[in-house]
């Protein structure tokens, strides 16, 4: 998170530490370099604990600091493979803690509301907080969620369709594809961190099903509950045991663990083909059996920090800083206490540099592990993790997290209390042996997702060996994107096709003017509003707004033009009004015919065979072979590509027109819904000035 300071402020404190530096002058020896102060004292309350006769094991923080408390709540179970039932436990999760048995839905919503409490359950366990003259309620309500949820068929099927929704939009979302076929490789799909969720295994989910899993795995036999806050121990203990005693004991479910993955014996690029990804997604990874009790665990957080921990790590300062490939690349070391740790290095990259991103990308997981670390970094990279650990200590879940820690990686009690020594304690020599044992540059996986057509023939050239695999981890052959075109076929006949496809050039010649209003869901409950407007004599103008404020507008005339983002007007510049104007008539494919536009090839997208019409250096647009209809813009930079996606045609005046475009913004796609379409109407002169 960036911290923004006020002027003043700064001024301020810069004008105290001159007066303090002159005062001290006479008493600092600036021959000798000052001495790093000890590591801050951490002290951690030991919680009171008991255990209930149905297995719950209760811990108690007492701190008054503040009238608050919170509950966290940890069922203790071993991960399950769910197999052909995939997916039932996120549709567990989402019927929970809406209402009871004794309290119906919208009256338990609105007692947490007028509590001002927090309240989230889920098959694995759940969070309360609440001001401490509510904990009582607070404890009850959580309670009896918990052993009382309300399930019923018609919340079930409800769910089941929002999880079938959310599987769909997946399909086109690279991070989704990502992370599935990684966790699918590295763990396999027979354990329970590889298997993932698809329509069919959510459609063999029954009702009966779910309430089933839940009475024999949502259990007490291995649950922890914590609390932290303004609370006595004697009267919390007495009401825990009022409100969770009714909680069954249910008899222990056998869970043996598979093996997960091998590493792999040389590193290999698993590439997975995605031909509509506008940039590629970088996933380098290998297993590592690393837990929070092995004596390297402190080191193995600094080597990670050290390499990928954020901006100031060699992974950043590379692709991003010195070479400008990504916004962003990042590391991640996990433990796991059942030896299912692992590594992995991040990165989304522009196609045309996805070759040389992996390259130097595995540059500098190889520089940490063969090159000593400069002291100034080690040092940098320790009072970094310092500062967020002392900083995550005002959470309650903090607090909660590290008792449970304890005992559930068979922690010593002065693990954290000692934390922040041994982090200070790690050398550079600890660093490169850590990475050498823990980051298997020469047995990873680098998962490139992206598209094949474009990066392939460059991935090969790095001499890394390839394999390939589908969007569910199947492995399968090398693509093949050379479908041959036509040999009648020209680019003027692909146009033609369109425009007879939308409705022929004798209805296009009689629309003057067309005004799109469209919107889209920028996040939960936040609309993006789209207003275009296009006219014969090649007018243009845009305007994009959420929330009542104009986020960017574009106005072309015809001849000229401006752009206003923020508030900031600025013209367009000559080679800006050259690009609008070859784009802001109604229907531009009827320009293209009398321009030098070139048909380059026939590409696949979204499994549709499309003609690939490229318009200029910047823009080429796709064309259906099927159906002549336009599916696809793609524009190009040099600050990488964007595309927008045309479907759902519906006519409007004797036309057809494309009611959702989805508009890829890097690795985001948003969906725009047409709400209307105006021909001949609502347009005037006047909106291009």
């Amino acid at each position: 998170m960036k911290t923004t300071y006020k002027t003043t402020t700064k001024i301020a404190a810069l004008i105290l530490m001159f007066f303090i530096s002159i005062s001290l002058n006479s008493q600092i020896d600036r021959s000798k370099l000052p001495e790093a102060g000890p590591a801050p004292k951490i002290t951690l309350e030991t919680p009171q604990e008991f255990k209930l006769k149905n297995g719950l094991k209760v811990l108690v923080v007492e701190n008054h600091k503040l009238p608050r408390v919170s509950y966290s709540l940890r069922i203790n179970n071993k991960p399950i493979v769910s197999g052909d039932k995939a997916g039932i436990e996120s549709l567990i999760s989402s019927m929970m803690d809406n209402g009871t048995t004794t309290i119906p839905k919208d009256k338990f919503n609105e007692e947490i509301d007028f509590l001002g409490a927090r309240l989230s359950l889920g098959v694995s366990g759940g969070f309360a907080s609440t001001l401490s003259k509510y904990s009582n309620r607070i404890l009850e309500l959580m309670a009896d969620a918990a052993i009382n949820p309300l399930f019923s068929q018609e919340e079930f099927d409800k769910e089941k369709a929002k999880l079938l929704e959310n599987l769909k939009a997946n399909e086109k979302d690279i991070d989704a594809i990502t992370t599935r076929v990684g966790n699918a490789l590295s763990y396999g799909t027979n354990h329970p961190y590889g298997e993932f969720t698809t329509k069919e295994t959510v459609n063999n989910v029954t009702y009966n099903d779910a309430v089933g899993f839940y009475n024999k795995h949502f259990n007490p036999n291995n649950a922890y509950l914590v609390v932290i806050g303004d609370v006595k121990f004697k009267s919390i203990k007495k009401q825990i045991k009022k409100h969770f005693s009714p909680w069954q004991k249910t008899k222990e479910a056998q869970v043996d663990l598979p093996v997960v993955n091998a590493n792999l014996d040389n590193t290999q690029i698993n590439f997975v083909d995605f031909p509509n990804a506008t940039q590629s997604s970088i996933y380098i990874t290998n297993n590592a059996d690393l837990k929070m009790s092995d004596p390297d665990y402190h080191s193995a957080l600094i080597a990670n920090n050290i390499l990928g921990g954020g901006g100031e790590g060699y992974l950043f300062k590379n692709l991003r800083e010195e070479h400008g490939y990504t916004y962003g690349a990042y590391s991640r070391l996990s433990a796991n206490r059942y030896g299912a740790g692992r590594f992995s290095a991040t990165a989304k990259v522009r196609n045309m540099v996805t070759d040389s991103a992996v390259v130097e990308a595995l540059k500098e997981i190889n520089r940490i592990k063969n090159e000593p670390v400069n002291p100034q970094t080690l040092k940098d990279a320790k009072a970094k993790y310092v500062g967020n650990f002392i900083m995550s200590l005002e959470r309650p879940q903090t607090i909660a997290n590290f008792a449970l820690n304890i005992k559930l990686n068979n922690l010593p009690e002065d693990f954290y209390s000692t934390y922040l020594k041994k982090i200070n304690n790690v050398t550079a020599e600890d660093v490169k042996r850590v990475a050498n044992k823990y980051i298997k540059s020469e047995n990873a996986r680098v998962l490139v997702v992206g598209k094949g057509s474009e990066v392939i023939e460059n991935l090969e050239k790095t001499g890394i060996p390839i394999a390939y695999f589908d969007a569910y981890a199947n492995k399968v052959e090398k693509p093949t994107y050379q479908i041959p075109l036509p040999a009648d076929i020209t680019a003027n006949k692909v146009l033609n096709a369109y425009i007879a496809a939308i409705g022929g050039r004798e209805n296009l010649d009689k629309i003057n003017s067309v005004l799109i209003n469209a919107e889209a869901e920028l996040q939960p409950g936040v609309m993006m509003n789209l207003e275009m407007k296009k006219t014969s004599k090649k007018q243009f103008s845009q305007e994009i707004s959420a929330m009542g404020q104009s986020m960017m507008k574009q106005v072309f005339n015809g001849e000229t033009g401006y752009m206003v983002m923020r508030g900031q007007r600025k013209d367009m510049t000559d080679d800006e009004l050259k690009k609008t104007l070859a784009t802001s008539s109604p229907f531009p494919e009827v320009n293209y015919l009398n321009q030098d536009v070139t048909l380059e090839k026939i590409e696949k997208i979204d499994g549709e065979n499309a003609y690939k019409i490229k318009v200029s250096n910047e823009l080429s647009s796709y064309y259906s072979l099927e159906t002549g209809l336009k599916i696809k813009d793609e524009q190009t930079t040099p600050a990488g590509a964007s595309s927008i996606f045309y479907s759902e045609y519906q006519t409007v005046s004797g036309v057809k027109f494309p009611f959702k475009m989805g508009q890829t913004m890097g690795p985001r796609k948003i969906d725009f819904a047409i709400k209307e379409i105006k021909v001949n109407q609502g347009v005037s002169d006047v909106d291009f000035n």
